[in-house]
């Protein structure tokens, strides 16, 4: 079954760096576009970053929030996925959840991994 596990939340002052990985299986990563999520409290889960299949060139997008300071990447061969954050803020503050879109019949499925915890403070 499709499986995807996030690593690398924690504590981390503001300015400071953290980064997270997601880890697939289950499905055929290479041919998933794959996703960072976040939900902060009392807010809606947003999209923080996205990165495109193999077959897509590998294309990244980015909300204007985290523009220049955070990047995605992805490594097919090992089925994983990076979000380097730099300059974090307070508002960075969320549950961060890894995204999958896999391909289906023409059309996709998404799936979610259970979601790492990630608190900027002083």
């Amino acid at each position: 079954q499709v499986q995807l596990v996030e690593s690398g939340g924690g504590l981390v002052q503001p300015g400071g760096s953290l980064r997270l990985s997601c880890a697939g299986s289950g499905f055929t990563f290479s041919r998933s576009h794959m996703n960072w999520y976040r939900q902060a409290p009392g807010k809606e889960r947003e999209l923080v970053a996205g990165i495109t299949s193999a077959s897509a060139g590998g294309s990244t997008n980015y909300a204007d929030s985290v523009e220049g300071r955070f990047t995605i990447s992805r490594d097919n061969a090992k089925s994983t996925m990076d979000l380097q954050m730099n300059s974090l803020k307070p508002e960075d503050t969320a549950v961060y959840y890894c995204n999958a879109a896999i391909p289906w019949f023409g059309t996709q499925r998404y799936y979610w991994g259970q979601g790492t915890q990630v608190t900027v403070s002083s």
